[in-house]
């Protein structure tokens, strides 16, 4: 009687998850072309490249919150006979991370996807999270918080990447980029889009050249 139930719910699963990922697939494609076209409205400066082990720490977390629930004892087994890396496999394959002159864009998900642009002026604080789970994983947690991040809507202005490799150097290239906007339209209020746009690039020149200088006194005994 319970490997009859556990065979409907694998097959019922399999065709509900078959028709979420169609319909995911679709909406993923339409929001993902607007979002082209608008990042080709901008420079983009850093696109994050995230660890693979995301792809262990997903299926593993799974896993435990699976054991210490009724129904998930039922469906742990199909999570462990190759659902959960197909899952795990697709999650990771959708993140998405790109800092362009004036934004920082993100994207993650396979069933419910979000995509996030933050305008980089709004962006008050960057942290790092690092659990000991997540540091058994090799793996960093970047915790973005952008401007009214209090009250009742905290949560609305709080953004998480997880496993972006050197994440310290793509924190620093968003508060830099961030203080090269913020004095670019300080100094431009009444200029030209044009000689604004010279003097964003010439400021993106002497930050790159700053980094440069930065990376050869590190190397340095």
């Amino acid at each position: 009687m319970l490997l009859k139930f556990i065979a409907l719910l694998c097959i019922f699963l399999y065709s509900f998850f078959k028709t979420l990922l169609r319909i995911n697939q679709a909406r993923v494609a339409k929001v993902g072309y607007f979002w082209k076209m608008k990042t080709h409205q901008e420079q983009v400066l850093e696109t994050a490249i995230f660890n693979p082990k995301v792809k262990t720490y997903i299926f593993m977390v799974v896993i435990f919150y699976l054991v210490f629930s009724l129904i998930g004892i039922l469906l742990l087994p199909i999570w462990l006979l190759g659902f959960g890396q197909f899952i795990s496999n697709k999650f990771f394959h959708t993140l998405n991370c790109q800092l362009t002159d004036k934004n920082l864009k993100f994207a993650k998900g396979f069933i419910l996807h979000i995509e996030k642009t933050i305008p980089l002026e709004n962006i008050q604080d960057l942290s790092f999270i690092g659990g000991p789970i997540l540091r058994a994983f090799g793996l960093t947690m970047i915790k973005v918080e952008t401007a009214g991040g209090g009250g009742t809507h905290h949560q609305n202005n709080m953004m998480s990447m997880i496993g972006i490799e050197h994440a310290e150097e793509f924190k620093s290239a968003i508060l830099q980029q961030r203080e090269v906007l913020i004095l670019s339209r300080r100094q431009g209020g009444g200029q030209s889009t044009a000689q604004t746009d010279a003097q964003t690039n010439l400021l993106v020149e002497i930050r790159d050249e700053l980094r440069k200088i930065e990376q050869k006194i590190s190397l340095k005994p």
